[in-house]
C-alpha cells in the first residue's frame, strides 16, 4: 500500500506554469531594460560636454603652458605666476577668515541653539541669502563700504573681504551637515563620563565629522578661486608681482583673463592658458581635499 501511494504522488502531473507570473516577470525585465538605457543615456549626454570642455581647454590651453616665458614675462601683465601668487595669497586670506567663523556658525546651530529659536531662524535665513548672492553683489557691498564709506584704497586684502562673503555660507551648511550625522549617542555617552559639552565638542563630535567638514571647506575653497566679480571691481592689475596683499593692486588669474581677452585676437591664446592654469589648481585643491578626507576622522582598528 505504501509503494502504490508513493507511485501514485510521483506519477501525479506538475502544476500548470502561472502565466500572470510570466508576464509580470517579462514586463518587469523590459522596464528594467528600459531604465537602464536611459540612465545610461542621460549619464552619456551629461558627460559629451564635460568631455569636449576638457579637451578644448586642454588642446588649447597646454601651449602656454609649456611655454617658459609665459610663465615669467614681465612686458605683459607680469606672467602667470604673479597671477599664480594673487589668486593665492587673496583665497587663502579668504579662507583664514570665513573657515573658523562658518565652523563656529554651524557649531552654535547644531550644538547650541534652540531649534525654535529667534536667533537661529535669522541665522539660517541670512546663510541661505548669502549662499545665493552673487559674486557681483558681495564686490559691490564690499566696494560700498570700503572705497565709498570708509575711503580705503583698493588692494588683494579687499578682494579677500568679498570672497570670504561668498565662503561662510558654503561653510558653514556642509559644517551643519556634517555635525548632524554624528551619532547622538556618542554625545551622550562622552557626557555621562562627565565630559563637559565643549570639550565633547572638541573632542569628540569634530574629529568624527572632520572628514566631511574638509570636504566641503576645500569645495568652498574651489568654488571662489575662480569669481573675477570681485578681483574686477576691488583690486586693480599690476606687471610686478606683489607678495603684500594690504597695500597696492595685485594680480590673479581671473583678471589676468579678462586683459588677455580684451588685449584682441593676439591674447586669445593665452586666455586658454589662464583657464587651464586656473582649472589645474582648483584639481589641486580637490585632490587635497580627497587625501584629507582619507587621513581625518575616526580610525578603527582592524584586527
Amino acid at each position: 500500500m505504501n509503494s502504490e501511494s508513493t507511485g501514485s504522488v510521483l506519477d501525479r502531473p506538475a502544476p500548470p506554469t502561472d502565466l500572470r507570473l510570466t508576464r509580470t516577470s517579462k514586463r518587469r525585465s523590459a522596464t528594467d531594460s528600459v531604465a537602464r538605457v536611459a540612465v545610461t543615456l542621460s549619464v552619456v549626454l551629461a558627460l559629451l560636454p564635460l568631455g569636449w570642455l576638457v579637451y578644448t581647454l586642454v588642446s588649447r590651453g597646454i601651449g602656454p603652458i609649456l611655454d617658459p616665458d609665459w610663465w615669467l614675462r614681465s612686458e605683459r601683465y607680469g606672467g602667470a605666476a604673479n597671477a599664480i601668487v594673487g589668486t593665492l595669497m587673496q583665497t587663502a586670506l579668504a579662507a583664514v577668515i570665513a573657515i573658523p567663523l562658518g565652523i563656529l556658525v554651524a557649531i552654535y546651530l547644531v550644538e547650541y541653539a534652540d531649534a525654535g529659536g529667534r536667533l537661529v531662524k535669522v541665522t539660517t535665513f541670512m546663510v541661505d541669502v548669502l549662499a545665493g548672492v552673487p559674486s557681483i553683489v558681495a564686490a559691490l557691498f564690499v566696494y560700498a563700504v570700503w572705497r565709498t564709506t570708509l575711503d580705503l584704497p583698493r588692494s588683494g586684502f579687499v578682494v579677500a573681504l568679498a570672497l570670504v562673503l561668498l565662503m561662510i555660507p558654503l561653510v558653514v551648511r556642509a559644517t551643519e551637515e556634517m555635525l548632524k550625522i554624528v551619532p547622538r549617542e556618542l554625545r551622550e555617552a562622552s557626557y555621562a563620563l562627565g565630559v563637559p559639552k565643549w570639550k565633547t565638542i572638541l573632542r569628540v563630535v569634530l574629529p568624527t565629522a572632520m572628514s566631511g567638514i574638509i570636504t566641503g571647506i576645500m569645495l568652498a575653497v574651489a568654488r571662489v578661486m575662480g569669481e573675477s566679480a570681485p578681483v574686477l571691481i576691488l583690486v586693480g592689475a599690476t606687471r610686478a608681482m606683489n607678495v603684500n596683499p594690504f597695500d597696492g593692486n595685485q594680480q590673479s588669474l581671473p583678471l589676468q583673463m579678462l586683459q588677455e581677452y580684451n588685449s584682441g585676437p593676439s591674447g586669445y591664446e593665452t586666455v586658454w592658458g589662464s583657464a587651464l592654469t586656473l582649472v589645474i589648481a582648483v584639481a589641486i585643491v580637490y585632490v587635497a581635499a580627497r587625501l584629507l578626507a582619507a587621513f581625518t576622522g575616526p580610525r578603527t582598528e582592524r584586527s
